[in-house]
C-alpha cells in the first residue's frame, strides 16, 4: 500500500495530529446534499463551515480534520508545499477503515490505555508549547474539557488502528526462499545500501546505597498503605503525588500486564500473587521499592497500579563508585584484564554484563546500531572514539534507574556498504518481511472498502487516492 511519504506517515501516525472532533460509532444517512461544503475564509475573518468530507464505516471525516493535520504538521517543521488535502485526506480514511474493522472484529481498547496516553500527549504539548491555555488556543478549542474530550476519542480511534494493523501483520510470517527470491531481483545499483554501524559496549557501576536511606524508603511507603488501607485515602492520588516512576505517574501508577509482560520477575511475581483489591508489602526491584495494588484481575491478566520510590544516594557513595570506575578502567588500559572480562566480572548493569558490556539495539534486537540512528545519550559518548580507546568515567543520570558512572567502547565498526546476501541476511529478511506485511495491508483494505460503506464528498472525488475510495 502507498503511504504519503515515510516521514510524513509517522509525523502523523506517532504524534497524534488529527484534532478535530472524531465521531465513533455515528451511522450518517445518505442524502442528496449529504455535504456542506466548505465556505472559503474571508479577509474578514469568518470562521469556514466544516463540513463531512467522507464516510467509512461508522466513522466521518470532517473538512477540519484536514485543516488541523496541516496545522500540526507545520509545528512538527514539517514541509507541507507538496502535501496535497488528497493525500491527508486518505490516510484519514485509512485509519478510520483500520478502526471501524477493529470494532467489528470485538477489538478492545480501554479507557485507562488512553487515558494514560492522553495523560502524556498533553504534557508533551504543554512541554512544546509552554501552557495548557497555549495549547487549547492552540488547537482552536473552546476549553480544556472540550479538548480532551476530542482527543480522547482521537486517540482511541488511533489505537484500534493499531491494533487492527498489528493483527494483521502478526498473521505475516516469510520463509527463507521468500528472503532470497526477495534479493534476486534487485540488480547492480538497485541493490539496498546498509549505512555505517558500530557495536558498542560499556560498564556500569551504581553506588551502593545505605540501608538507613533503604529503611527510610520502606517507612515512608508503610505509611502510604496504612493511609489507604485504614484512612480511605486513594492509591491513584497517593501515586500521582508520591511516585517516582515517569512512565505512569500520572495515570495514577496504572499498568495493564501479563506473565508475558516484560516487566522485572521480582515485580511480576508479587503482582500475580496478589488478590483483587490488594495492596503488596514494599516489594524491591533494581529501580527501587514498590507499593503494587491490584486493581483488576481478569484472567491471566491484570490491571494494576504501583508506586515507586527510589533511595536517595549519597554524595560519598557517588564518588566511591567513580573512584570503582576510574580504577576499572585503569586495569583494562594496562592490559590486566580485557574490556570484556571487566564488564562481565564488575559491571552492575545486568542486561549488559554476560555478553561483555554489549548494548543491544531495543529495535533490531541485534547488537549493531546504524550511526545515524543511535540514541543521542550514546552517539555523543562514543562518536569521537578511536580503536580500541576507552571514554572517561560519564556519569549517567537515568530518570528510571537513577545516578550511576560508566565507562564506554567501541568494539567494531562496520562502514557503509552494499548489502551481502551471507552477511546480512537479518536485515534483508527485515526488508522483505516487511514488503509482504505491506503486501499484506493492501489486500486486507482492497478488501474491506469492497464490502464497508465509503463516501466521498464531490469536492474529493477527482483525487487519485492510493487505495479505491470512489467505487
Amino acid at each position: 500500500m502507498k503511504f504519503i511519504n515515510s516521514k510524513i506517515y509517522l509525523v502523523l501516525a506517532f504524534t497524534f495530529l488529527a484534532f478535530a472532533p472524531i465521531k465513533a460509532q455515528e451511522i450518517i444517512k445518505e442524502t442528496e446534499t449529504d455535504t456542506v461544503k466548505p465556505v472559503t475564509v474571508k479577509p474578514t475573518g469568518r470562521i469556514k463551515v466544516d463540513g463531512i468530507v467522507a464516510v467509512v464505516g461508522d466513522y466521518v471525516v470532517l473538512d477540519s480534520d484536514i485543516d488541523l493535520m496541516y496545522r500540526e504538521l507545520q509545528a512538527q517543521n514539517v514541509p507541507v508545499k507538496d502535501v496535497k488535502r488528497c493525500e491527508l485526506l486518505g490516510k484519514l480514511m485509512e485509519d478510520k477503515l483500520y478502526a471501524h474493522q477493529a470494532i467489528q472484529d470485538s477489538i478492545i481498547v480501554t479507557d485507562a490505555e488512553v487515558n494514560e496516553t492522553m495523560s502524556k500527549q498533553i504534557d508533551y504539548f504543554v512541554e512544546q508549547i509552554g501552557s495548557e491555555e497555549k495549547m487549547v488556543s492552540y488547537f482552536k478549542k473552546r476549553d480544556m474539557e472540550s479538548f480532551k474530550t476530542e482527543l480522547f476519542e482521537m486517540i482511541k480511534t488511533q489505537k484500534l488502528t493499531e491494533q487492527m494493523q498489528k493483527k494483521i501483520i502478526d498473521e505475516v510470517t516469510i520463509t527463507p526462499e521468500e528472503v532470497r527470491i526477495f534479493f534476486a531481483k534487485f540488480k547492480g545499483e538497485e541493490i539496498p545500501v546498509f549505512g555505517a554501524e558500530m557495536e558498542v559496549a560499556q560498564i556500569v557501576i551504581k553506588p551502593e546505597i545505605s540501608q538507613e536511606a533503604k529503611q527510610r524508603v520502606i517507612d515512608r511507603l508503610n505509611e502510604i498503605k496504612n493511609d489507604v488501607q485504614q484512612n480511605g485515602a486513594s492509591f491513584y492520588s497517593k501515586a500521582v503525588l508520591y511516585s517516582e516512576d515517569p512512565g505512569s505517574r500520572s495515570n495514577g501508577g496504572y499498568y495493564k500486564m501479563t506473565r508475558k509482560t516484560p516487566f522485572v520477575k521480582e515485580f511480576k511475581d508479587v503482582a500475580f500473587s496478589l488478590d483483587e483489591g490488594e495492596i503488596s508489602e514494599p516489594v524491591e526491584t533494581e529501580f527501587g521499592y514498590h507499593l503494587i495494588y491490584v486493581e483488576k484481575i481478569r484472567g491471566q491478566e491484570l490491571d494494576v497500579r504501583h508506586i515507586l520510590m527510589k533511595p536517595k544516594v549519597s554524595n560519598e557513595a557517588l564518588n566511591k563508585a567513580k573512584e570503582r570506575i576510574i580504577q576499572i578502567r585503569q586495569r583494562i588500559q594496562n592490559g590486566e584484564i580485557s574490556f570484556a572480562e571487566a564488564a562481565r566480572s564488575e559491571s552492575d548493569e545486568k542486561e549488559t554484563r554476560n555478553s561483555g558490556g554489549l548494548l543491544l539495539n531495543p529495535r533490531t534486537l541485534e547488537t549493531r546500531f546504524e550511526l545515524t540512528k543511535l540514541p543521542p545519550e550514546i552517539y555523543s559518548d562514543v562518536v569521537d572514539l578511536k580503536e580500541d580507546e576507552i571514554s572517561p568515567a560519564l556519569l549517567n543520570d537515568d530518570e528510571r534507574t537513577g545516578k550511576s558512572w560508566k565507562i564506554m567502547t567501541v568494539i567494531n565498526r562496520y562502514d557503509e556498504h552494499t548489502a551481502d546476501y551471507a552477511l546480512d541476511y537479518t536485515k534483508i529478511k527485515d526488508l522483505a518481511l516487511k514488503e509482504k506485511q505491506i503486501q499484506a495491508i493492501a489486500k486486507w483494505s482492497n478488501e474491506k472498502i469492497e464490502e464497508t460503506y465509503v463516501k466521498v464528498s464531490p469536492e474529493y472525488r477527482e483525487c487519485n487516492f492510493a487505495n479505491n475510495w470512489v467505487k
